[in-house]
């Protein structure tokens, strides 16, 4: 059964939220908020849309919306405002601010409903459309586009807050192979395992990137000694994993940045060179790129 989309009514006219449950509960999960400040801790919890009471004491609807859309945790979610002002300037007002749309009270049941779907396949839409922009459609991992706009943010920290950052660059091995003497169907199924294996293996706050075929990158904020540990204990765990009951192993590259080289290109171009040597070496093995040399890691 699909899950129903979440509605935040807020008012600090009790009438006026039991009217509003009682308009949408059969649609949608209804959340309330009796005040400015009470909506925005609810909405941290991401409901997929908020219907805002303008004339609230404390902090009115347009205060709260300017919060709400300068929080980047927020400011997505669609605000439609709901007041008895139902003046040009007020609709104005409220939809320069950030506002989707505006309903005026009395409340007409059968408006509501209809302006909050709309909006919520909207935002659906959007949100579709957002996620394809970003992530590979095989294997829903981060795309090429997303991990260089990432990287560039993450390169720039660094140099600020010294902090630290590795690039562990994955192909894997006689991928061709698979793919000829089993068919595309079943590389593509291996390489969704294989994406599900780095996804799982890997902290939330790294990022996981398809490069594109068999080829991915991870970017990982910590230093070369625990990049290396993480990226062996990963390489055993590919190797036990038989996707579709077959052998598949992968050769690393790791490389750690520096103020030297904060650029994302350089160092992928590092990160390959030392997967060309972990291949050239043998394959299924770990080579990280430290000092202007290229060491590898022994298999246990």
């Amino acid at each position: 059964m699909e899950e129903q989309s979440v509605v935040l009514v807020v008012d600090d006219v009790k009438t006026n939220v039991l009217i509003m449950r009682q308009c949408l509960k059969e649609m949608f999960q209804v959340w309330t908020a009796e005040s400015g400040e009470e909506c925005l801790k609810v909405a941290k919890q991401k409901p997929d849309i908020i219907l805002l009471d303008v004339l609230m004491p404390g902090m009115d609807g347009y205060q709260v919306c300017r919060q709400l859309k300068a929080d980047p945790e927020t400011a997505e979610i669609p605000i439609i405002f709901v007041t008895a002002k139902d003046s040009d300037e007020d609709e104005q007002k409220g939809l320069e601010i950030g506002a989707v749309d505006y309903i005026t009270k009395p409340i007409r049941p059968a408006i509501v409903r209809a302006r909050v779907s709309t909006h919520i396949q909207l935002k659906q839409h959007s949100d579709k459309l957002k996620f394809m922009a970003l992530h590979d459609q095989l294997t829903g991992l981060y795309n090429r586009h997303f991990l260089a706009e990432r990287a560039a943010q993450s390169l720039s920290a660094m140099v600020r807050h010294q902090k630290e950052l590795s690039i562990v660059m994955l192909d894997l091995d006689h991928f061709k192979k698979i793919n000829d003497f089993n068919g595309h169907h079943i590389g593509d199924l291996v390489l969704q395992a294989v994406a599900k294996l780095l996804q799982e293996s890997f902290r939330k706050e790294d990022l996981v990137a398809r490069m594109g075929g068999e080829e991915f990158v991870i970017l990982m904020e910590c230093g070369l000694a625990i990049a290396r540990e993480k990226t062996e204990d990963v390489r055993m765990k590919l190797a036990r994993l038989k996707p579709m009951g077959l052998e598949v192993t992968g050769s690393f590259g790791v490389v750690t940045a520096n103020h030297h080289n904060a650029d994302l290109s350089h160092l992928l171009v590092l990160a390959d060179e030392a997967v060309y040597k972990a291949k050239a070496d043998g394959r299924n093995r770990v080579v990280c790129y430290q000092d202007g040399a290229y060491l590898t890691v022994e298999n246990d």
